[in-house]
């Protein structure tokens, strides 16, 4: 793994060029609804927390998901975005799941790679995603949403995300959301599946945060998720959104591939 040290940068730089990409992180996932987590994972393996284990790193990343997807929550909330009846189902399945997920552990090159073909494929549908095929943002079935949020509050248990990032594209292409609706459904499940994970690592004991460093993280992406969900859930247009929600799907599938080589 290339680390910043590796590159010549100089260990007291180091974390101001860490709290400069968090910031920058938070405030673009922020205005797409996502808490982030896939950018803040790329960002502290590439510094001196890289060396840090899994179950550190997640817990940190979890703990600023919950801060930038609560920001960013409240401000398509407030803009009217957020349809409740359309995010229950999916929190209702992904609870119970998320924390099964978080028990289990997978590695290995040919997870990274089914990872990142899922993400480049959902990047491309959003690319590709025509708003006439969304015009009604008609509400799903009974069952269907149960199936997705407990699919994908495992998967997000599994590898340590929030899940945003693979709930927002479903919710376009199925066609029951327009992208500022997904937007606020995916905060508020990023949310919750993220505290989900924090409890399930408090109750196996594994709970180790790192309150100074944290503080600084959250000081941080607080400014970026502010900045970044107010542009995204009042400003920006549809289509601004949905390319935004397309290159942070091409970051984390582009980690993902990187990863394979190192």
């Amino acid at each position: 793994m290339i680390l910043w040290n590796d590159l010549g940068v100089n260990l007291q730089y180091e974390l101001y060029l860490l709290l400069g990409g968090l910031l920058i992180v938070s405030a673009l996932y922020s205005s797409v609804g996502h808490g982030g987590a896939s950018g803040y994972l790329a960002l502290l393996s590439l510094s001196s927390y890289g060396i840090m284990s899994s179950v550190w790193l997640k817990q940190h990343v979890w703990v600023m998901n919950v801060v930038v997807a609560s920001i960013a929550f409240y401000h398509y909330n407030k803009s009217g975005h957020h349809k409740l009846k359309l995010t229950m189902p999916f929190i209702i399945a992904s609870i119970p799941m998320a924390l099964l997920g978080g028990m289990l552990s997978i590695d290995g090159d040919m997870y990274d790679l089914l990872l990142s073909i899922t993400l480049v494929w959902a990047s491309y549908k959003v690319i590709n995603f025509s708003s006439k095929k969304t015009g009604n943002n008609s509400l799903p079935s009974t069952v269907e949403p149960y199936l997705w949020g407990g699919g994908i509050g495992f998967f997000s248990g599994l590898i340590g995300v929030g899940g945003g990032i693979f709930l927002s594209p479903i919710l376009l292409i199925k066609g029951w959301a327009n992208v500022k609706t997904a937007a606020a459904t995916a905060a508020l499940f990023i949310v919750v599946n993220s505290i989900s994970g924090l409890v399930g690592t408090a109750i196996s004991g594994n709970l180790d945060l790192d309150l100074s460093l944290l503080g600084m993280f959250l000081v941080t992406i607080t400014l970026g998720g502010y900045v970044g969900s107010q542009y995204g859930a009042k400003r920006a247009s549809n289509s601004i959104v949905r390319k935004l929600l397309a290159v942070v799907l091409i970051v984390a599938a582009t980690k993902r591939i990187v990863e394979l080589f190192q």
